[in-house]
């Protein structure tokens, strides 16, 4: 197996907080195909693409989608295209979709959650010019990357999506790191982004009976997105007979790579063990 550079978790995340100066939209990025999977008032949503070894057209791959962090306010798959290259190293198609964020669009979370659901439901339609087995999808995404990430594993449309652009099936499995999971007025991170639709935007509170097993990681000193809120997520999945196996990193704060760097080997020796033991990695 091909070994990806160490590399310190917090160049594969955003800080939640906006930047001084404005960000760029990446229109192409190394070693990735560029391709656009929806048309929105604000700008063209790309996605990059990165395919293994000995990819081959009418190859039936899992594949991995992962999306960039940053408090649905920063971020762009700069960050995120870390995850599209390790997934293509262990063979599977790595992808690394854009999605609208404020400070880029001048759109609330409800628009980075559309945009996700519909960059999944793209794949899934075009699953097989990218060489990928629609029904072995793992998405994920770390901090609101992993907020918006849940909601593809999620049937109904939440507000602000539209029902003709959910995902077909739902994800094989999803991982996430420092997860926004929780975004209620009662208990959630920044619930005023999000106005009236607090709770309905809640991945926590608007879980389906059945969702796709569930790999988390986070920092028990996060102060940005507090550990209860992944421990919730998990006791609430485990009690409706779903699959969750959360890793609470001692000492980790937000980027917990940076606080913790064993944590940086460690989390992906984790996740490769994961996606064996549920048929996704070749």
């Amino acid at each position: 197996m091909r070994r990806m550079p160490l590399l310190f978790l917090a160049c594969c995340t955003t800080a939640l907080f906006a930047q001084s100066r404005p960000e760029t939209t990446p229109t192409e990025l190394p070693g990735a195909e560029t391709l656009l999977y929806r048309e929105t008032e604000e700008s063209p949503m790309r996605l990059f693409v990165v395919k293994p070894t000995g990819w081959q057209a009418g190859d039936r791959r899992p594949a991995l989608i992962f999306f960039f962090g940053g408090g649905w306010t920063t971020g762009t798959p700069a960050s995120s295209i870390f995850w599209a290259k390790f997934a293509a190293g262990l063979g599977l198609v790595g992808i690394a979709p854009d999605y609208r964020t404020k400070g880029r669009h001048d759109v609330p979370p409800m628009g980075s959650v559309a945009d996700s659901r519909a960059a999944v439901r793209w794949v899934q339609d075009h699953a097989a010019e990218l060489g990928v087995d629609p029904r072995r999808i793992v998405v994920g995404g770390n901090s609101a990357g992993g907020h918006v990430a849940l909601w593809t594993g999620i049937t109904h449309a939440p507000p602000g999506s539209r029902e003709a652009e959910s995902p077909l099936i739902k994800p094989a499995a999803l991982i996430l790191f420092s997860t926004v999971s929780d975004t209620s007025a009662e208990t959630g991170y920044t619930p005023q982004r999000f106005g009236e639709h607090t709770t309905a935007l809640s991945p926590v509170h608007q879980l389906d009976a059945q969702m796709p097993p569930v790999l988390a990681f986070h920092g028990d000193t996060d102060k940005t997105v507090p550990l209860r809120q992944a421990v919730a997520l998990r006791d609430k999945l485990i009690a409706t007979g779903n699959v969750c196996e959360l890793h609470i990193v001692p000492g980790g704060g937000h980027n917990f790579g940076n606080d913790v760097p064993e944590w940086q080997e460690k989390s992906r020796e984790l996740m490769i063990a994961f996606l064996r033991r549920h048929g996704l990695v070749p």
